[in-house]
């Protein structure tokens, strides 16, 4: 039998999932590399000169593991490893960018592939409610979040399992368990991690992430009533869902039908929910519901604003330095986030601009990113890039950083100014989150609210 010899193009997440459990049992392939693309984060991380998938989770087949190189050699390694396929396995890029990247692959020679959700997808023994995005930084972490407070208030015992982002040791983040932010400290994750996992944490549930999501599977069932998956970017669940909601965003109206594989995720979603609506034009609004009824008719709206709350005495009157959520701003293309909208509410008297004063790795964001509304980016993938954010805050002298990320960016860094967290949480208008629950309680196993 003709073995297939395949690349994974990755962003180090879907690709390794895609993987696990696609390929690696397959006899009939063999995948002879990953390649990793910069332009997810910026990471600029202290990696070996040669990263690789280690052969404790690439299986039997693999005994020296498998080489992850630079997606700029991607023609480079199908002609030197006569590659039959590569796969394209990461998300939020454009439908255009994903078929840049198929060109590149039929000129090197080789055929083009999509894994699809039916492939991927894992089957759980316990109901799954699945939030995703049709693009990063819609609003998916306060719906789940939402969510897995309704589950616990109603008496299931509820895990949140999210989406990878494993830029470490890829054998110690096998499996990942977060119940304390002393257990974020000790595994030592990145600010994009703590961003993602700290709202969770902070309300009392556990958090699983990792690189093997059978393995997360395993441990999270052994846990929970109900699993929330908490979706990374706009990709699809890597869980089976019983309900699904989808997140879109009418500042960004139209990129719901342009980017990959957040359109997937509008077509196969039972609930597309708008989020925003109290900062958003009302034609950003209609196009969003317009598209969403034209490519899924059967999906129920749910319209909500994202409630924006902060300490607005510390705010008026101040010179402040707004610091936002890093993936929203840089693959997720928004110029600014929740932390220049409350720092406009509650009147702050000048808003710093960062880029002229950033240093290092963060004067690099600007300018890979120059779409970016006098906002500085919470880059935190090294101690070193954590250097850098502090310097840049130094650099800008603000009265006040406005924090728009998340997780409490104080108890990461040093400086001299107050640090004003700003907290954002979602508000349903037609359709709660709770009619959700019990149109669907027999399902998850919960008893309708009264």
């Amino acid at each position: 039998m003709n073995t297939t010899r395949v690349v994974i193009m990755g962003a180090a997440g879907r690709d390794f999932h895609d993987f696990n459990t696609v390929f690696r049992d397959d006899d009939s392939c063999e995948v002879v590399a990953f390649t990793r693309t910069e332009s997810q984060n910026l990471g600029e991380l202290d990696e070996p000169p040669e990263r690789r998938y280690p052969a404790e989770l690439a299986g039997e087949g693999y005994p020296d593991g498998i080489p992850i190189r630079p997606e700029f050699d991607l023609e480079t390694i199908v002609d030197e490893a006569d590659v039959d396929t590569v796969v394209f396995s990461y998300s939020d890029v454009s439908h255009e960018h994903v078929m840049h990247q198929a060109s590149r692959a039929l000129a090197a020679g080789a055929d083009f592939r999509l894994v699809g959700p039916d492939r991927m997808m894992l089957d759980a023994d316990v109901p799954v409610v699945a939030v995703d995005a049709v693009r990063t930084g819609c609003g998916k972490s306060q719906t789940a979040r939402k969510f897995a407070d309704l589950l616990a208030y109603r008496g299931a015992d509820v895990v949140v399992v999210r989406e990878p982002m494993p830029y470490g040791d890829l054998v110690a983040q096998k499996v990942q368990r977060f119940a304390s932010l002393d257990d974020l400290d000790d595994q030592q994750v990145t600010i994009e991690e703590r961003e993602e996992y700290e709202g969770h944490i902070e309300r009392g549930h556990v958090v699983y992430a990792g690189v093997d999501y059978a393995a997360i599977l395993d441990r999270a069932e052994a846990e929970a009533d109900v699993i929330v998956w908490d979706g990374g970017n706009n990709e699809l669940p890597f869980y089976t869902p019983d309900v699904h909601v989808v997140v879109a965003d009418p500042h960004r109206a139209g990129d719901e039908l342009r980017y990959h594989p957040g359109e997937t995720n509008l077509r196969i979603a039972d609930y597309v929910l708008i989020n925003k609506e109290n900062t958003a034009d009302a034609a950003g609004i209609r196009e969003v519901e317009e598209n969403a009824r034209a490519v899924n008719p059967d999906a129920t709206i749910i319209h909500a604003d994202s409630t924006i709350t902060a300490d607005g005495s510390a705010i008026a009157g101040k010179r402040v330095l707004v610091v936002e959520d890093g993936p929203t701003l840089t693959h997720g293309n928004a110029p600014h986030g929740a932390g220049l909208l409350a720092a406009r509410k509650y009147g702050a008297a000048d808003i710093v601009d960062p880029e002229p004063v950033a240093v290092g790795s963060l004067q690099r964001v600007f300018e890979a990113y120059d779409h970016l509304d006098t906002v500085l980016p919470a880059m935190g993938y090294s101690d070193r890039q954590i250097r850098d954010l502090e310097a840049t805050i130094r650099n800008a002298d603000p009265e006040v950083v406005v924090s728009g990320t998340p997780h409490d960016l104080a108890r990461l860094i040093d400086v001299d100014v107050p640090v004003v967290r700003v907290r954002y949480e979602l508000a349903e208008k037609n359709f709660t989150l709770d009619d959700v629950l019990d149109r669907h309680a027999d399902q998850l196993g919960l008893t309708p609210s009264a």
